[in-house]
């Protein structure tokens, strides 16, 4: 079907917004929003119709379809105090108010797209199943977890860890995840996962069971993809029952925090093996984040270059830009991404825009901390990890983040006690090998070389871990006096990164401010035999 209204035209079974025949450059979720609008347009449709609709029912907050309405108004040159294609009605909902032509019509509705609403004010569309491919967010549905005890009375032990690990996986932005409501429609059901993942239009279900006795609780959890009807991710949780309020929390928080992670590998894995002839801007992300989390210089190079062409693709795809800043600022710190002034204002623009298009992304916020704190803005950098924690109390690179400024603003303590709580709440975390390089790192400034080996030495054991793992290595083997060891370290340093110096360091710790830092990591460096600049090497 295709309509238009004056020179605008929105085609549903090309999914776009065009005019003058030209296609308009926005996310799925703001033409399914159009789409919607259009079709009901004889009447106003309420905030929660299109949340059930646009999010699938998932909980978001007001300003996610605030943001996704300014953008649509911004792609037919409306705005808020002129209206002349989406009307607001106040506290209600929104209406679709322009003339409207249909230009064709089928009896056969594309899949993605809603069918035309009957003319009763009475009746409410059914939520269509979304549509599988790379075009949107992958989508979640957490099962009513089984109590396995048998006492009835502990039914609600079990429902509520449910309930919370919905509430904390809607926490992470780029996930869809269904609304309680609809799962719990399920329960007590014997129920086929891939005919599931038609049903409710998702790619990823959760399941598990509860079992309780005396005092002990033992959890079980496993993540399996839709399409496939493979197991992609399974653990068993056991506690002793104390408060049990707080172990629900402490149980939620942990698997919701282990589960993210687990999808996100997924879907970049889809991304890198059925890779589709014409990149679109979901598919350059992830295939841009696949090629971040490679932990390698050309492969940096690479996600830098598709995250851009991302943006390129969307303009209104926070992800790119916030990643992209991300990448750029790792690129400085290891490889070959000169840290010039013009650039790191550049990055910090990039996560000022991801949050101008969506302020509650918890990701956007640790990502900006990551810019800030490369820009020695520390204080800044505490803000808005502390913004991200807040929104999602189980986002692990967060208290990581959180732990690097506080240490390089002397707060060591603080500092540890942050990096402790990032391994504990994703100990499968792409990016563990970071949090205890970086927490390293912060011991070796409060003089704890003893902690800091015993982390480097389990960070060297993860796949990807990076040469500044070695290096802490050998200061901390230096400080403590184990010489030779200290030597060892260094010369299987300079193995991994042949031209690493003292120099070398001195320019890629660019992010330190206190000069103080920065002395105590090179004469650490000296003592453990690095060559003051890479001419040395070959001397």
């Amino acid at each position: 079907m295709r309509y238009q209204f004056d020179d605008f035209e929105l085609d549903t079974d090309r999914f776009e917004l065009s005019r003058g025949g030209v296609a308009l450059a926005t996310e799925p979720q703001v033409i399914e929003l159009l789409v919607m609008l259009v079709q009901n347009r004889h009447r106003m449709l309420t905030k929660e119709e299109i949340n059930e609709r646009v999010w699938r029912g998932r909980i978001v907050s007001d300003s996610a379809l605030s943001s996704r309405i300014k953008i649509a108004r911004k792609l037919l040159e409306d705005d808020g105090r002129t209206q002349r294609y989406i009307r607001t009605v106040h506290k209600k909902g929104f209406r679709f108010i322009a003339p409207v032509q249909e230009l064709d019509a089928t009896d056969d509705t594309p899949a993605s797209v809603a069918p035309l609403a009957p003319q009763t004010p009475e009746a409410e569309p059914e939520p269509a199943p979304q549509s599988i491919g790379h075009s949107a967010k992958p989508a979640v549905a957490v099962l009513p977890f089984t109590n396995l005890t048998n006492d009835p009375g502990q039914e609600y032990f079990s429902d509520g860890i449910t309930t919370d690990i919905i509430s904390n996986l809607s926490k992470h932005r780029w996930l869809d995840v269904v609304a309680r409501n609809t799962t719990f429609g399920f329960k007590g059901q014997a129920i086929n996962v891939q005919i599931l993942g038609q049903t409710l239009g998702v790619d990823y279900v959760v399941e598990g069971s509860v079992q309780r006795a005396g005092d002990r609780v033992r959890v079980n959890v496993h993540l399996t993809d839709c399409h496939s009807g493979h197991t992609q991710w399974a653990d068993r949780y056991n506690r002793q029952i104390a408060d049990i309020f707080e172990l629900q929390d402490d149980i939620t928080e942990t698997i919701a925090a282990r589960l993210e992670p687990e999808i996100g590998y997924a879907e970049r894995n889809k991304v890198v093996h059925n890779r589709p002839a014409n990149l679109q801007a979901w598919d350059c992300y992830h295939l841009g984040v696949h090629h971040f989390y490679q932990f390698t210089g050309p492969d940096n190079r690479e996600a830098q270059r598709l995250l851009r062409q991302s943006q390129t693709l969307d303009p209104f795809f926070g992800e790119a830009f916030a990643w992209w800043a991300y990448a750029v600022i790792l690129g400085m710190v290891y490889w070959d991404t000169q840290p010039t002034q013009a650039l790191l204002d550049e990055a910090l623009s990039a996560c000022d825009k991801a949050l101008m298009l969506m302020p509650n992304n918890a990701t956007f916020h640790a990502l900006k901390a990551r810019v800030l704190l490369a820009r020695r803005e520390y204080r800044n950098a505490i803000r808005e990890n502390r913004v991200a924690i807040e929104l999602n109390p189980t986002f692990a690179a967060a208290f990581c983040g959180l732990g690097d400024s506080l240490a390089y603003e002397a707060r060591y303590d603080e500092a540890l006690k942050n990096f402790r709580k990032s391994i504990a709440l994703s100990p499968n975390d792409p990016q563990m090998w970071a949090f205890l390089t970086y927490g390293a790192l912060a011991m070796i400034f409060q003089g704890d070389f003893e902690t800091a080996l015993e982390w480097t030495d389990r960070a060297a054991t993860i796949p990807n871990c990076q040469y500044w793992t070695c290096a802490h290595r050998a200061v901390a083997l230096a400080y403590l006096n184990r010489i030779a060891a200290a030597r060892d370290a260094t010369a299987h340093l300079l193995c991994e990164q042949p031209g690493f110096s003292v120099a070398f360091a001195r320019e890629k710790l660019f992010y330190l401010r206190e000069q103080a830092q920065i002395d105590c990591y090179l004469e650490g460096l000296r003592r453990a035999g690095v060559p003051e600049t890479a001419r040395m090497l070959a001397g």
